[in-house]
């Protein structure tokens, strides 16, 4: 069998990042929708003696889903936090393997934390488990919600994994840090300067 080129793995990428940046959309409407529920529990407990109910239940659900619905896109912009003090002073392709490893040990903590989300959710359903609250939500929905993010990590993973590694192969750094390294004080000054430059544009128009 052959392998995958490199063209279609980045093509692959790309459309890896545009599914993962709409999971992140939904998972902040999520998070917001969570936060007014909230919001309107304690205004109807306070002035109208009113109790929505299940507003720690529910956000506490949300909260869950939407991190794992995230982590993807946080992954593909390099958002994790690593330890760079050593990092910095290797050599460019040094710093690429290490890169690379970072990036298998990543993946290999996010297969293991996925079989077991997944094994949980299944117990779940077959037990037809419900949580012990006046809502008695079945509990296979949020947690299967919440392992669909990280089965997509696990996708968004291998192919990462798999274009740095051709990359690494064919000695294309580049590539590699590009991917799985870390992110410069250049890159995120720019990022910086690009998100203020579209906040200029959005003020010009009104």
């Amino acid at each position: 069998m052959n392998a995958p080129a490199p063209g279609r793995l980045d093509r692959l990428l790309e459309l890896a990042t545009t599914l993962s940046r709409a999971a992140v959309w939904v998972a902040g409407a999520l998070t917001l929708a969570s936060a007014l529920y909230v919001t309107l529990d304690v205004i109807t407990r306070r002035f109208f003696d009113f109790y929505l109910g299940g507003s720690d239940e529910l956000s506490g659900y949300a909260f869950g889903i939407s991190i794992t619905w995230a982590l993807s896109f946080a992954t593909l912009q390099r958002a994790n936090i690593r330890i760079d003090v050593v990092y910095r002073l290797m050599p460019v392709r040094i710093a690429a393997v290490l890169d690379w490893i970072a990036l298998v040990c990543l993946g290999v903590f996010i297969a293991w934390w996925t079989r077991h989300a997944l094994e949980v959710a299944v117990t779940s359903w077959e037990r037809q488990a419900t949580a012990n609250t006046i809502l008695a939500t079945p509990l296979w929905i949020p947690q299967s919600l919440w392992a669909i993010g990280l089965v997509w990590l696990c996708v968004v993973l291998a192919l990462m994994l798999l274009r740095s590694s051709l990359a690494l192969v064919h000695g294309d750094v580049a590539t590699v840090r590009r991917i799985a390294g870390i992110r410069s004080s250049e890159e995120e000054a720019a990022e910086e300067v690009e998100a203020g430059e579209r906040i200029v544009r959005g003020e010009r128009r009104r």
